[in-house]
C-alpha cells in the first residue's frame, strides 16, 4: 500500500513538473533582412501580436529586423541549431537547404498575386514547407516581399540590352546569378545587409528588389534609375527552427501556426496596398523610372526562358507539379 502511494506521489508530480513545463513563458527571435517600417517588419509585428494574444501573453516574439542577426544564411544556420528560434527570408533561400525551392525563384513563375496566393497557401506550398522537416527547420506559413525590378546608377533601362554590363547584386544562388548573367549584366551575389554600402562606395552599379524594398532601404539615395521589370515574385518563408518545435507543447505549436498564418494575410494586403504609393514617394524622391514596352518584355521572356529550362531539368517534378497548379488557376478565372 506505502509502495502504491508512493508510486501515486512520484506520477503526480512528474505530471505537474511537466504542467509547468507546457505553461512555462517563452521568448522566440525572429530575424529579418527588411528595417522597421517594411511591410514584411510591420507583418512580424502583427504576427508578434497575435502570439501574445492567442497564448496569453506567456508567448513572446522579439523582433531582430534590418539583419541585425546576421545575413540569411548564417540566420538560417543558426535557426537549425536553436540559437536563433524563427526567421523570414526570401522562400528561394531555401533551395540551399532544399533544392525544390529554387521554383520559387524562377523568373516569371506567377503572373500576378492572385495566382503566387493560390499557390503558396495551397498544397504545393504546403508540400514544399512540409520538406523543410528534414533540414531541423519548420515552414509556419509564406508571407510576401512582391514581384522584383532593377535600380541602377549609370542609366536609364528602356531596352533589356540596356542591362548589358551593369554590375548587378543577386541573391547568393545559382539561378539568380545565371539569369543575370543571360542578360549580359555581371551578377555579384551579395547578403542583404552589404547592399546599401556596395551601391554607395559603387562596388556594384545596380540592384534588383521590390518597390517597398527599394524604399524602406533608401536604395533611392545611392540609384538613380528604377526599370519596372517585374521579372520574379518573391514569397517569404516564415520558419521557427525544429529543435525549438520539437519542445513546445501542441498548444504552443498551434498558437504560433495559426498566428502566422493570420499575420500573413495581413502581411500580404498591406504590402499590396502600399504599392502604389510607394512608387509615387520614389519618384519623389528622384527616382528617374522607366518601363519596358510590350516587345521588350517578350524580349526580356526569351532571353531568361533558357535559365528557367535548365534550372527546371534539377526538379522536373516539382516543375511539373507546380505548372499543373498553375493550370487549374488559371482554368478557374
Amino acid at each position: 500500500m506505502k509502495r502504491l502511494m508512493i508510486k501515486t506521489l512520484v506520477a503526480a508530480a512528474a505530471l505537474a513538473v511537466a504542467g509547468v513545463a507546457a505553461a512555462q513563458d517563452k521568448t522566440f527571435k525572429l530575424a529579418l533582412q527588411n528595417p522597421k517600417g517594411h511591410p514584411l517588419v510591420t507583418g512580424a509585428e502583427k504576427f508578434a501580436e497575435l502570439v501574445a494574444a492567442k497564448s496569453g501573453g506567456r508567448l513572446k516574439v522579439n523582433l531582430f529586423p534590418g539583419g541585425t542577426l546576421g545575413g540569411d544564411a548564417q540566420a538560417v544556420s543558426a535557426s537549425q541549431g536553436g540559437t536563433i528560434e524563427m526567421v523570414m527570408l526570401n522562400s528561394g533561400i531555401l533551395a540551399s537547404q532544399v533544392k525544390d525551392f529554387e521554383i520559387y525563384d524562377f523568373p516569371f513563375m506567377f503572373a500576378n498575386s492572385r495566382e503566387a496566393d493560390a499557390v503558396v497557401d495551397g498544397p504545393f506550398g504546403q508540400k514544399l514547407h512540409g520538406k523543410l522537416a528534414e533540414k531541423n527547420l519548420i515552414g509556419l506559413a509564406y508571407f510576401e516581399l512582391g514581384f522584383r525590378n532593377i535600380t541602377n546608377s549609370k542609366k536609364p533601362i528602356n531596352m533589356v540590352e540596356d542591362i548589358a554590363g551593369l554590375k548587378l547584386r543577386v541573391i547568393p544562388n545559382a539561378i539568380n546569378v545565371d539569369w543575370v548573367k543571360a542578360l549580359g549584366a555581371n551578377p555579384t551575389p551579395m547578403a542583404f545587409p552589404e547592399v546599401y554600402a556596395a551601391l554607395e562606395q559603387k562596388a556594384i552599379d545596380a540592384q534588383e528588389n521590390p518597390l517597398n524594398v527599394i524604399l524602406a532601404n533608401k536604395f533611392y539615395e545611392v540609384q538613380k534609375h528604377l526599370a519596372l521589370t517585374n521579372h520574379q515574385y518573391n514569397p517569404q518563408s516564415l520558419i521557427v527552427s525544429k529543435k525549438v518545435w520539437d519542445g513546445l507543447a501542441e498548444g504552443d505549436r498551434k498558437v504560433l501556426q495559426d498566428a502566422a498564418l493570420e499575420a500573413s494575410k495581413f502581411q500580404r494586403k498591406l504590402s499590396r496596398d502600399a504599392s502604389a504609393t510607394t512608387l509615387d514617394a520614389l519618384k519623389k524622391a528622384g527616382m528617374q523610372v522607366t518601363e519596358l514596352s510590350a516587345a521588350e518584355q517578350n524580349e526580356l521572356r526569351t532571353k531568361l526562358k533558357p535559365v528557367i529550362d535548365k534550372h527546371g531539368a534539377a526538379i522536373p517534378a516539382t516543375v511539373a507539379e507546380l505548372q499543373a497548379e498553375l493550370a487549374k488557376i488559371r482554368a478557374a478565372k
